[in-house]
């Protein structure tokens, strides 16, 4: 009997199935950047049962011509696989909002949440209440929001299961979040975890991580996360790296001790043998002006010494986070009740006064205050709206008073849920670290507020434009790198962030001469332009420039 080649019989198979079947999507004329950092090329694309299922590059010989029941020209437009944002504070935002187009324009179709120590699950019923209070300024205080599970797994399903049972606008994975494990455990308490409190924390982690989650994040800058000393971290993180999960801390200073908290991080996990993921690794203060070389050298030495690093970063100066969390760490201690109690007594107020402003709160990075950098952004009570786009200097000024007297009032009357952009950045250093080839990319945005950051709408199209394309910091081929197949690497998704056959098609059509972040100081939620095209799972959420109604993303979950 006659036997053909394997190759042979598999070309004539694809020939027979291109004629029987059309595809259910074909991309043509598409410049794919593939993912993975090499070369551009010419190709049509199709796509079948969510999955990328065919590549047929120009001037290959490929058998018969793609067809589809739907085709797109991409006319020139880069294919390029969907973004992953690396740094994400959507916890809510996913479940209130199915149109979320803050990330579907930006061609995101992944988000990481959970962040910095602070989200909703695990919890019981009093921690949910104080965690609630607590991030008000990052996610609203939920009140619009049925909050039916208490454990990771019940939000995943959450998640799953939102607006009516269709899904959520993007995907999203989750990082467990320390601060709020350790509040379940134990409080708001200034002190090392008993033995039984820490069993109660490895148990809740390894829960977590059992029930989806990718990792683990830590906010050593916030309450009461930072209460937790290394050896307590480096307990919960062997819990993490025994499901094969990873770290990701908001370290314990971008300030005053920034180098000696990234050393520590890397340290700790090293000593727990857990993969770290430095999270919006930047280098701020003046006190750290043309410094990212230093700490490029540090994440270099351990790199070569096997360490398994990766972090992320927003093409951003400004940062972002709330008014309460400046504060020094022992006036947050006891819970968001403690802290208003706090304020209210004028001597007590006088010592956290005195502790920003001359010594330099450990939530403020080490570093006296300086109001003229503290833009508010966002207020919970809308009768306060007149306090946002002023720095505290500003408001005080006009109120003829100190900076501080402004700020302990907004505290009090926003109910300490203000949200801050803190100039203090230095783009030498945003630059720098971008580079990196560790580097992935994270929003870090928060949606909440009248004047959000811009980031939390423009950070991948402001990558794609202004640094790629303006500025030259890297090649567009090397950034779509970094937003896609190293944060899929990172987050070991087998069949993400690269466009190959057989991987999912999550997909992103974007214009390289025209992509633009719309967002800026000024008008925040503009949408981004030249980002014509968005898929999920092979379905457009954004076609021709506009939202569609198709919800097609789902928890991303661990796997063993």
């Amino acid at each position: 009997m006659h036997h053909r080649p394997a190759a042979v019989q598999r070309r004539r198979r694809r020939r027979r199935r291109g004629k029987a079947t059309p595809m259910d999507l074909v991309i043509r004329n598409a410049r794919v950047i593939d993912g993975t950092g090499g070369a551009s090329y010419r190709a049509d694309v199709g796509v079948q049962d969510g999955r990328i299922t065919a590549i047929h590059r120009e001037g290959e010989e490929r058998g018969p011509r793609l067809t589809g029941q739907a085709n797109l020209d991409a006319q020139g437009l880069a294919l390029a696989p969907g973004f992953i944002d690396m740094h994400a504070h959507s916890d809510l935002a996913l479940l209130r909002d199915p149109d979320h187009s803050a990330k579907a324009a930006q061609g995101v179709t992944l988000e990481v949440i959970g962040q910095d120590g602070l989200s909703y699950a695990p919890v019981d019923d009093r921690t949910l209440a104080q965690v609630r209070q607590a991030i008000t300024g990052w996610n609203g205080d939920g009140g619009d929001i049925d909050f039916t599970w208490r454990t990771v797994g019940g939000y995943l399903d959450a998640l799953d299961s939102a607006h009516g049972g269709r899904g959520i606008a993007v995907n999203a994975a989750y990082l467990i979040p320390q601060g709020t494990v350790r509040m379940y455990a134990m409080g708001w308490e200034d002190r090392p975890a008993t033995p039984a409190e820490l069993d109660r924390m490895r148990q809740l982690v390894a829960d977590g991580m059992r029930e989806g989650a990718v990792g683990m994040s830590s906010g050593l800058t916030y309450t009461p996360g930072m209460y937790a000393d290394d050896s307590e971290l480096t307990e919960l993180c062997r819990v993490v790296a025994a499901h094969n999960g990873y770290y990701c801390p908001h370290h314990r200073s971008y300030g005053a001790g920034a180098l000696q908290a990234y050393e520590e991080m890397v340290r700790l996990t090293r000593t727990a043998h857990c993969p770290l993921h430095l999270a919006h690794a930047t280098m701020n203060f003046g006190v750290n002006k043309g410094k990212a070389p230093d700490l490029l050298t540090l994440l270099d030495a351990a790199l070569a010494d096997g360490a398994d690093i990766t972090l992320d970063t927003y093409p951003y100066t400004p940062g972002c986070t709330t008014l309460v969390a400046m504060l020094p760490s022992w006036a947050s201690e006891g819970g968001p009740d403690a802290i208003r109690a706090r304020l209210l007594d004028d001597s007590t107020a006088e010592k956290i006064r005195h502790h920003m402003e001359v010594i330099g709160a450990d939530g403020c990075h080490g570093v006296p205050i300086e109001w003229d950098t503290i833009e508010i952004s966002g207020v919970s009570d809308p009768g306060l709206a007149s306090c946002v786009g002023k720095t505290i200097a500003e408001s005080a000024a006009q109120r003829g008073e100190e900076p501080w007297v402004t700020a302990r009032r907004l505290l009090l009357n926003d109910n300490l849920g203000s949200t801050i952009l803190q100039h203090v950045g230095h783009e030498e250093n945003v630059q720098e670290i971008m580079r990196h080839r560790v580097h992935t990319g994270g929003s870090d945005g928060i949606l909440q507020g009248f004047k959000p950051h811009p980031r939390a709408y423009g950070t991948f199209p402001q990558y794609l434009g202004r640094y790629a394309r303006e500025l030259g910091v890297m090649s567009l081929e090397e950034t779509v790198a970094h937003l896609t197949s190293r944060p899929a690497a990172r987050l070991r998704l087998p069949d993400r962030g690269v466009v190959r056959e057989g991987y999912r098609a999550d997909l992103v059509l974007f214009d390289p001469d025209t992509v633009a972040a719309g967002s800026t100081f000024d008008a925040p939620r503009t949408l981004p332009t030249g980002i014509p095209h968005v898929l999920i799972d092979g379905r457009f959420v954004v076609r021709d420039g506009r939202r569609t109604d198709v919800l097609a993303g789902r928890s991303v979950r661990r796997t063993p």
